[in-house]
């Protein structure tokens, strides 16, 4: 995949990981847009898969959740965690608006906003290594999920079964 690393999104990813000291952006010959679609490139389990979803809470505010791949984000357990009524989904157009990635590519690093709700599931700590999406639909990179929780400032929680 020529040129996926000189791409914006992708650089972004790349400034913030070498700024925290982290690791290096992979390229994927096949496309990484959903967990399992990464975890058959990266020859990983599901559950490495660190994806970078984002909702709306009830008065409009953003929150992402950085989930295993091994599961789908339960809205009414988180809901009910946060003490709010329900989550709303966002769709690509807001999804691109405020973080500047597109579905299927959005890391949780390299924003072009910041976001004050930020969630990660404590089912990634089972893994010794986990990978995120890094801007683009064939580029991750990967980390542990103590890194990734400190990077972003993201708060332990089960987000799913």
């Amino acid at each position: 995949m020529d040129g996926v690393l000189e791409r914006g999104p992708v650089k972004r990813v790349i400034d913030a990981l070498q700024s925290n000291n982290m690791g290096k952006v992979h390229v994927l010959e096949d496309s990484a847009r959903t967990a399992q679609d990464a975890a058959t490139a990266l020859n990983i389990e599901v559950g490495q898969i660190a994806s970078s979803l984002i909702f709306r809470l009830p008065e409009g505010a953003p929150i992402l959740i950085i989930t295993s791949g091994r599961h789908r984000v339960d809205t009414d357990l988180v809901a009910r965690t946060l003490g709010v009524p329900h989550l709303n989904r966002a769709d690509a157009n807001y999804v691109k608006e405020l973080s500047g990635f597109s579905v299927g590519g959005v890391s949780p690093l390299g924003w072009i906003t910041t976001i004050n709700h930020v969630y990660i599931d404590e089912a990634l700590n089972d893994y010794d290594a986990i990978w995120a999406a890094a801007g683009h639909p064939h580029a991750v990179f990967p980390t542990t999920f103590a890194e990734l929780k400190k990077v972003t400032s993201a708060i332990p929680m089960i987000v799913g079964e």
